[in-house]
């Protein structure tokens, strides 16, 4: 295929046709105030310089766009190409894209690339934006020391956090605590009443005989409130993990608060219980009114009792309230008494809540059990 040739190859070839007035390269320049264009073709294709016409035609004024060459022309037969395919090929295309600002963008890019300059850090490009960036240069590591002090937490972020740590652990180690006091103490208090109940029962109806002393945290009757329903088993001692923290009631029964047993023909049977916690029975002796009945089963006997008096509040250290006639009860002689001693307000030990009954029923189990438990 025949190329295109320089000026400067074909100079006798243009001088010639200049003179022939032919559309030269000189008339064709003049016109347009451009450079003198090449002709295309050959002498040896066609024989004469009359073949020859002006390629490209003029650039257009009124734009500034790139021109991109167009899709090959294919040759003659004789590898010639003809004048209005070569006048066309140019233009075929159309302008590039972008325009001025788009040249001076890359060129711009260009040049970045080229002296190693680090570009500011920016978004990453996203949707219609240039991602043909290459990746940044790595921070220098000054620049990255810095950056590292700038995110690493102030004292005083780390001192809240600290704190908001510690508030946090402490908040849910006391709803534990209180989880375990108002609700896994009863639980476990329950049970171990409720099996000690159930051991007394069985040694009865066996026909086994318990001594007349008990050790410490031997249980050895049942405490019945039926207005509370309240079935309790007593136990000697006033032993917190012995007796109370089990869930049982404990009886004044050594030193210097030992009270009567209920069989004694006179004095006062003085017991314990938790009010709260632990199974709390004395819970709600508050609520018990004159007349109402507390029963004490024993081995032989049921042991009844009507609720005479109370006192809703008292000194820790008044143990008057055990005599054998309690003080403040309103008795006035000897007599067979029962006292129910428990801590007030509820939830704390600061003082003394006191119910005295007085009996009036003594009932062998012979008999059957007594009204107030039948009622």
């Amino acid at each position: 295929m025949t190329a295109l040739r320089p000026e400067r190859e074909s100079g006798a070839a243009h001088r010639d046709a200049s003179a022939s007035g032919f559309g030269g390269a000189g008339d064709q320049g003049a016109s347009y105030g451009q450079q003198p264009y090449e002709l295309y073709g050959s002498h040896e294709s066609h024989g004469s310089y009359e073949s020859y016409e002006p390629y490209p035609p003029p650039v257009d004024e009124e734009t500034v766009a790139l021109r991109i060459p167009g899709p090959p022309v294919d040759a003659g037969a004789d590898g010639a190409i003809s004048a209005s395919e070569a006048s066309s090929a140019p233009s075929a295309a159309g302008p590039a894209p972008g325009g001025r600002a788009a040249r001076r963008k890359a060129a711009k890019r260009r040049h970045g690339r080229r002296s190693g300059t680090r570009q500011a850090a920016g978004p990453r490009p996203t949707g219609d934006q240039d991602t043909d960036e290459e990746p940044r240069a790595p921070l220098s590591r000054v620049e990255a020391r810095r950056r590292a002090r700038a995110r690493r937490p102030s004292p005083g972020v780390i001192a809240s956090r600290v704190i908001g740590e510690l508030f946090i652990t402490t908040g849910v180690l006391m709803l534990l605590f209180v989880s375990y006091q108002l609700w896994w103490t009863n639980v476990r208090a329950h049970a171990q009443a409720d099996k000690e109940t159930s051991s007394l029962q069985d040694d009865w109806a066996s026909g086994k005989r318990n001594p007349g002393a008990f050790s410490p945290g031997q249980g050895f009757a049942i405490l019945h409130i039926p207005k509370l329903d309240v079935v309790v088993p007593i136990a000697e001692g006033v032993s917190n993990d012995k007796v109370l923290d089990r869930g049982m009631v404990g009886h004044y029964g050594q030193g210097a608060l030992k009270t009567a047993m209920p069989d004694a023909k006179t004095g006062n049977f003085g017991l314990a219980g938790h009010r709260n916690t632990h199974g709390e029975p004395f819970r709600y002796i508050n609520k018990l009114t004159a007349g109402d009945a507390i029963v004490v089963e024993t081995q032989d006997t049921y042991f009844v009792y009507k609720m005479t008096s109370t006192l809703p509040v008292t000194s820790p250290s008044n143990t008057s309230v055990l005599n054998p006639v309690p003080q403040g009860s309103g008795f006035t002689g000897p007599g067979r008494y029962i006292t129910l001693t428990t801590c007030t307000p509820e939830f704390t030990s600061k003082y003394r809540l006191i119910v005295w009954g007085k009996m009036v029923e003594e009932r062998p189990r012979s008999k059957g059990k007594p009204d107030a438990l039948v009622s």
